[in-house]
């Protein structure tokens, strides 16, 4: 398994640390300050570059895991520029193809999608919040792929961590032309775990929906490279071709993709349904909330039409 890191605030402070915190044990953290990170990676261009740079860091402090004020951070998450993009590919598993590509097939890309802001990201424990309108929600467990470009806009690896795309599937299935964008428009949780490794061949675990405290719905999923129609590579390859994308600093999470889930077995999400993803190939789970947005009064009155002109 990778070297994990991860990025907290602590008592008004950020700190790093290395490894997965252990509930009720104590951790040692490592001061750092916003950037610190990522400018270590991009000198180092590599992911090897941010181990070295915690372990690097002489002021520390050990708190012990479950502390409340403790914060875990969405990966090299930029909190004071919000210089952070969160995208996703669409339609990327195997399973939605007929058959699997052969090795010298042409490269044609899958659609790509922009969920929104880095800071718009969520951490296990925090509310994921949907319009008050969503038709029908599906949670999709999905590998992110971390990226910083550098001073001259090269996008530089940092390793890989694991979301949850919820999304409006019944919207998305009311216009999948045209209404797709405003069926993403719903909140993405992240797992703070940074792994330090190339993008994972094969990732699997469960899916478990509770409502009002009791499993409602549980099915197993996979992901990562060896579930996914497309050459990863390609993919990343081909969105980093476009210039907007490599904006010098610019921190990139790419989603790779989710296979069906809950919605394709037929149960629907509601308000305060807990979702629960086990990735239990890397030892990692992620729980949120969902929450319906209360509705939004109209922020501009109707127009008026105004009277046709005598003559």
């Amino acid at each position: 398994m990778s070297t994990i890191l991860f990025e907290c605030e602590y008592r008004g402070r950020r700190y790093a640390g290395l490894g997965m915190p252990v509930p009720g044990e104590s951790t040692t953290l490592y001061a750092v300050s916003d950037g610190q990170l990522r400018a270590a990676l991009v000198a180092g261009q590599g992911p090897e570059a941010l181990a070295a740079a915690v372990t690097a860091v002489t002021e520390t402090v050990t708190v012990t895991a479950g502390d409340p004020e403790l914060r875990f951070l969405p990966p090299l998450l930029p909190t004071e520029t919000n210089d952070a993009l969160l995208t996703g590919f669409m339609g990327t598993h195997r399973s939605k193809f007929p058959e699997p590509p052969a090795p010298d097939e042409e490269f044609n890309a899958p659609n790509w999608l922009i969920k929104g802001f880095g800071s718009w990201l969520r951490v296990r424990g925090e509310e994921l919040t949907v319009p008050a309108q969503a038709v029908a929600l599906l949670e999709e467990p999905e590998v992110a792929l971390v990226f910083v470009n550098d001073e001259e806009g090269y996008p530089r690896y940092a390793g890989y961590s694991f979301g949850n795309d919820l999304n409006d599937i019944g919207l998305h299935q009311r216009n999948p032309w045209g209404w797709t964008p405003y069926a993403k428009l719903c909140d993405t949780s992240m797992t703070p775990w940074l792994f330090l490794g190339e993008p994972p061949r094969t990732v699997t675990g469960t899916i478990t929906i509770e409502r009002d405290g009791e499993p409602a719905w549980q099915g197993d999923f996979s992901c990562g490279g060896d579930a996914v129609f497309h050459r990863v590579a390609d993919m990343v390859n081909n969105l980093f071709s476009y210039p907007a994308m490599r904006r010098p600093g610019l921190v990139n999470y790419l989603l790779l993709g989710s296979d069906k889930a809950s919605w394709h077995a037929g149960y629907r999400i509601a308000d305060g349904d807990r979702i629960v993803i086990d990735v239990a190939s890397h030892g990692v789970e992620l729980a949120n909330t969902v929450r319906f947005a209360e509705p939004l009064a109209d922020v501009i009155g109707p127009v008026a039409v105004p009277e046709p002109a005598s003559v």
